[in-house]
């Protein structure tokens, strides 16, 4: 089979990319980013950067950048519990996974938007390792049946007992991370093994503008320590923490993001980091943050193609939607952006599932979102010419007789020619939607989901693995006064 031609968008001309880096480089030389972690500023500082004297404000010269450019690798792979490899990291290959962090679930039967708990967390993970289209899962809801200071860690306990796809995660708290470490080293039997076989990717959020807070700081340098890849999640948002312009907004996102891989490089020179984000168009009708809105995708396609100019691996929130359940506007603005991301490469896109202005998750979302991700995989694929003469033969022989449906050919091709989704897609008849129930797209969602819950695939750890995980978390939750976790194990039974 000859090449295949794969489909890409870019937003910016070269002339523009290097515009935009060289603003940005000349704003961490003579603006300068504020950095409030003391380690942080060390390593700055005693790597040549200029250190204000109320020790709040770093000012990183280019030469700095560049020799830090220079030692992030342009790839790397996630590997998932067991220690099979699930995806590569970087060129132009893409995995999708579901947006992380809501503070709410739609509840589908009721109809509204609630708080999660415990088995909302679970149920997420259960679905997100049974959707084929997503290479990762993410801590993607936030359980509110125990102190906020702990859900980070919780999340995680969770995920990786009920899921066996690689994990996109973050810490809420510095004392977070001792703790999510020791679970991931202990799935995965050692930190060398963690090492050459990461299992998780860890958010990393400057505050806008220019800014780097203590936690994020510790963050990107225990990450980088433990080689544990760090993802930039740069969050601009025009004319309210950034300049209005796509443009300038794109100068502070690249700033923001060049700041942080020298922080990161500097703790530990070729550990694996994503440069991603996660910015708004700020829409100053309703003072809202839309995920959705045209602009917001093509401010994170056009980063990923800076991204891509330097060599990395790329990251973005898209995928997603600003509505309040699993309606039309959920699906239009979802596919625009999955469709986008695909085509400008970006290679781990975080969001689907999501609602609200990335503060709500919703499990029949996920599901419908898990066609519109194939659907972008396929996609990208591109038309294949899958022999030297694609139609000339075939049609010779089969011109007369109206029908290629008995073909060889066809049986041979159609396969791989098509990606046929699930029923949660209507390809039916009339007749067959009606005798089905007449059902829309998020009632067949729902039914989805409930079959996947009704009879759940969950193949949790070895037991060992699985008590040192419990043991780890109860020690946790102790030390904020919690004696007994929620019920943990609703979908594992008592045993």
């Amino acid at each position: 089979m000859k090449d295949v031609h794969r489909p890409k968008i870019k937003m910016l001309s070269e002339e523009n990319v290097r515009q935009i880096v060289g603003e940005a480089l000349k704003t961490l030389a003579e603006v300068g980013v504020f950095v409030e972690n003391d380690e942080a500023i060390e390593l700055l500082a005693s790597a040549g950067a200029k250190v204000a004297d109320d020790r709040k404000r770093v000012f990183i010269p280019e030469e700095l950048c560049n020799k830090c450019i220079k030692t992030v690798p342009s790839s790397y792979s996630l590997y998932d519990r067991e220690g099979n490899e699930v995806a590569r990291i970087g060129g132009d290959d893409v995995l999708f996974d579901p947006g992380s962090a809501a503070i709410y679930i739609y509840d589908f039967p009721e109809q509204r938007i609630r708080k999660p708990a415990t088995q909302d967390v679970v149920e997420f993970v259960i679905l997100s390792d049974a959707l084929p289209a997503f290479k990762a899962q993410s801590t993607g809801v936030v359980p509110d049946d125990l102190p906020e200071d702990l859900a980070d860690r919780y999340r995680l306990f969770l995920a990786l007992i009920y899921g066996n796809k690689p994990v996109v995660t973050g810490t809420f708290t510095k004392e977070a991370f001792p703790t999510m470490l020791a679970f991931l080293v202990s799935v995965r039997g050692g930190k060398e093994a963690l090492k050459e076989k990461p299992l998780a990717i860890f958010d990393c959020c400057p505050s806008p503008p220019l800014m780097w807070s203590d936690l994020t700081c510790q963050a990107l340098i225990d990450c980088a320590r433990n080689g544990i890849p760090a993802e930039l999640v740069s969050m601009p948002l025009t004319g309210a923490t950034s300049p209005v312009t796509l443009a300038g907004a794109l100068v502070q996102h690249t700033a923001e993001d060049l700041s942080g891989i020298v922080i990161h490089q500097l703790a530990n020179p070729g550990a694996p980091i994503n440069y991603g984000g996660s910015p708004a168009c700020f829409d100053m009708r309703k003072g809202t943050t839309p995920m959705g809105a045209v602009e917001t995708m093509m401010i994170d396609a056009a980063y990923a193609q800076i991204g891509k100019s330097f060599g990395f691996p790329v990251h973005a929130y898209m995928g997603l939607s600003d509505a309040k359940l699993p309606d039309y506007q959920a699906g239009f603005e979802t596919a625009m952006g999955a469709t986008i991301a695909a085509l400008a490469g970006v290679n781990v896109i975080s969001g689907p599932g999501m609602l609200n202005f990335e503060s709500c998750q919703s499990l029949e979302k996920l599901v419908i979102d898990n066609e519109i991700c194939a659907m972008a995989d396929r996609l990208i694929d591109g038309i294949a010419f899958r022999e030297d003469v694609v139609g000339f033969n075939i049609l010779r022989e089969f011109a007369d007789s109206k029908s290629f449906l008995t073909s060889e050919h066809t049986r041979r091709f159609f396969r791989e020619e098509v990606y046929y989704p699930s029923n949660v897609v209507d390809r039916s008849t009339e007749g067959e939607w009606e005798k089905d129930g007449s059902l829309c797209t998020a009632e067949r969602a729902h039914r989805k989901v409930r079959e996947v819950l009704d009879k759940p695939e969950i193949v949790p750890p070895g037991k060992a693995v699985v008590d040192e995980l419990e043991s780890v978390m109860k020690a946790d939750a102790k030390k904020y006064g919690i004696d007994e976790l929620p019920d943990w194990r609703c979908y594992l039974g008592s045993g």
